[in-house]
């Protein structure tokens, strides 16, 4: 951040008084401004044994397959940001039903957050940032094309809890090691 958003005058990287972290301050105008993680916020959209994925038209990782999710905007909760983001990448309604996972990914200040949704109906289609939007089966997930690390660790919980035919919220951190055990890069 090079100008404070308040005034438009150069801000500096310090401590601010009372605080423990370094903040961009305006010392014209006195505004500190706070930078925060990224929250992304998707679904695990269901309909009968197959899961809706999505296969990126934009970078990053544009070409590989993820689930519907992206940041979160305000003044709309976690799930109201899942259903959008189906809507807006796959042209499909979700009924959104429960948490599924929350994964913190501390080195790139994102955090995840996954909801279970169903389908009502099989209708779907690629949205402005999907090349094409399909309903897959276990057997058929591209797990070498998968965009993102957390995709890879949500489908593997997934998958393992509806084996042992029960769900659980899955609460977790991905780190850059976990890049060399699933063999993608960031």
């Amino acid at each position: 951040m090079n100008y404070c958003g308040e005034c438009g005058r150069p801000v500096q990287l310090r401590i601010p008084d009372g605080d423990t972290l370094p903040r961009y301050v305006c010392d014209h105008c006195g505004a500190i401004h706070y930078q925060n993680p990224k929250i992304v916020t998707g679904c695990i959209a269901e309909w009968e044994d197959r899961i809706l994925m999505c296969r990126r038209a934009i970078e990053p990782r544009h070409g590989l397959w993820t689930l519907p999710a992206g940041f979160m905007e305000m003044g709309e909760s976690t799930a109201e940001g899942a259903a959008r983001e189906t809507w807006e990448e796959a042209c499909a309604k979700v009924e959104i039903s429960s948490l599924y996972a929350l994964f913190n990914i501390p080195h790139i200040s994102q955090v995840y957050i996954i909801y279970r949704a169903r389908l009502p109906e099989p209708v779907f289609a690629p949205g402005a940032e999907s090349l094409e939007v399909e309903l897959l089966r276990e057997q058929d997930i591209p797990w070498q094309d998968l965009a993102f690390p957390v995709v890879n660790e949500t489908l593997r919980h997934y998958f393992d809890d509806r084996r042992a035919g029960e769900f659980q919220t899955h609460v977790g951190d991905i780190t850059p090691a976990m890049k060399q055990r699933l063999g993608r890069p960031w």
